[in-house]
């Protein structure tokens, strides 16, 4: 059951079924309709605007909609990077890639003038290989591999506690061309300036590989 108050007016929503029970309350009255689940219900239920694909609600207004805490705890709006070229990362401290962080690195500092900005990560759902805390992590990144581009709290990028910015870059109904789960550490999205997805890179891919660096090349023009 879900409650609201909306204007005065209390809203009760009560789920069974195939069936949504809406109770508005103001004062001693009550009104109670009953509404067959649909997209409009589900999106009451949500709070907010959104597109519904497999694995659930997504964000309707693109990698700008999310705000991400940063590795030390700040909000940080992704719009705040509208206009750039992001690459997002899930990043790991203790995977066989990880030493991508090195790459990584040489690839933000060579571009970031043009506009490219690496957004890494931290998650856990691969091998218990990110199992430290975000203070643990920045630490390891730092100290290890003088990361400087900007890195973010963990999170889960699959699985039922999948992050919703997650849920966007692997949905089918908000990235059809490059949808599915993430296989493992160190996968890379690359978002063109109008917040775009235009490429989709695996762990194997090293991140000064002619592949990866030719797609960033093309979206920075």
């Amino acid at each position: 059951m879900e409650r609201g108050n909306f204007g005065g007016y209390s809203l009760v929503v009560k789920g069974t079924g195939n069936s949504l029970i809406f109770h508005i309350l103001s004062g001693k009255k009550t009104m109670e309709r009953t509404f067959a689940v649909g997209l409009m219900a589900l999106l009451m239920m949500s709070g907010t605007p959104g597109t519904y694909g497999k694995t659930g609600p997504v964000a309707e207004g693109g990698i700008y909609s999310f705000t991400m805490k940063n590795i030390d705890g700040t909000d940080v709006p992704l719009s705040s990077f509208n206009g750039k070229v992001l690459l997002v990362v899930n990043v790991a401290s203790k995977c066989g890639y990880t030493p991508q962080y090195k790459d990584l690195e040489a690839l933000y500092r060579k571009y970031k003038d043009r506009g490219l900005v690496i957004l890494g990560f931290p998650a856990n759902n691969f091998g218990w290989q990110e199992p430290g805390t975000d203070a643990e992590i920045k630490t390891f990144c730092t100290t290890t591999y003088d990361v400087t581009f900007p890195m973010f709290s963990k999170i889960s990028v699959k699985g039922k506690d999948q992050h919703p910015l997650y849920r966007y870059l692997t949905s089918d109904s908000t990235d059809p061309k490059f949808a599915g789960d993430v296989k493992w550490n160190f996968l890379e999205y690359l978002i063109d300036r109008k917040g775009d997805i235009v490429g989709r890179f695996g762990s194997s891919v090293k991140p000064l590989s002619d592949e990866l660096v030719g797609a960033i090349e093309s979206a920075l023009q």
